[in-house]
């Protein structure tokens, strides 16, 4: 599946800033379940300093802003060939160790909460366990978007019983860490049937599994990432694997505004002719 995608960040301050520091992981790479075709990122009202790609492998672009601007704007857009290999992304690479996928974070920790959960999986091979797992979260926690904010721990959505695909995926994560199953999470783009704007960027799990090596579940629509889903970046939580990340200094108010398109190429070139 040709899938293209326009992703468009703007940030509006009420006074001049100080100074901000952003990382900007908005930039797939190629591997076993996709294939960039293009793909460019335009930044106005920041400096691109440097782009070098992080110890998980990720395409980060580092930007700053010093002085009298009010406004950020990024805008990221291409087109990603995708393959639906039924979640399994494969052997392991990089310089992280599959050890270090075993760490807990302060989003992941695992609380009573999440132990109690996994006592209810049942018994089977590991890759079971982890569907099991997948449909315990997606029932024990409703999708409700505004509920939770990135600060949001693995518990303490749990514990609400809703929030989002963020909130989902650090659960999931919690817990399989807790099977000493390492986890790692992903941030992503997903087709959206019938929708083609969006407002927020997706995001899922991984595990790594015996004889399989790293394979996606996502507990928010439980189902293993197919052919509708494009990887943009990963970590061991939320604050390494975000699309935008970072620093500001100073007292000035921000306005974030998120415009998001992903459309199959063939059926958005039909409409447009």
């Amino acid at each position: 599946m040709r899938l293209t995608i326009t992703h468009t960040t703007e940030y509006l301050y009420d006074q001049p800033v100080s100074y901000i520091l952003q990382r900007l992981r908005l930039t797939p790479v190629d591997g076993p379940t996709q294939k960039v075709l293009n793909w460019t990122i335009e930044v106005d009202g920041a400096t691109v300093e440097t782009g070098y790609a992080d110890h998980h492998g990720n395409r980060v672009e580092l930007v700053s802003v010093e002085g009298s601007e009010h406004r950020i704007r990024i805008v990221a857009h291409g087109e990603v060939e995708t393959i639906d290999k039924a979640g399994v992304v494969g052997p392991h690479h990089g310089f992280a160790p599959l050890w270090l996928f075993l760490r807990e974070t302060p989003l992941t920790k695992p609380g009573k909460l999440v132990r109690e959960l996994i006592k209810n999986l049942p018994a089977g091979s590991e890759l079971s366990r982890m569907h099991a797992l997948m449909g315990e979260i997606h029932r024990a926690v409703a999708y409700l978007p505004g509920s939770t904010d990135n600060q949001t721990t693995a518990e303490q959505a749990l514990a609400a019983g809703r929030g989002v695909c963020q909130d989902h995926t650090h659960i999931f994560i919690s817990a399989a860490r807790l099977l000493n199953i390492p986890a790692r999470y992903v941030s992503g783009y997903l087709l959206m049937e019938g929708i083609t704007e969006q407002v927020a960027t997706h995001a899922w799990a991984e595990v790594h599994l015996a004889g399989l090596g790293w394979v996606g579940f996502d507990a928010a629509n439980d189902v293993c990432p197919d052919e509708r889903y494009v990887r943009l970046a990963t970590g061991l939580s939320y604050r390494e694997g975000a699309p935008v990340s970072g620093m500001r200094i100073g007292p000035a108010g921000e306005n974030l505004n998120v415009a998001l398109t992903v459309a199959e190429s063939g059926s958005q070139q039909q409409s447009q002719s």
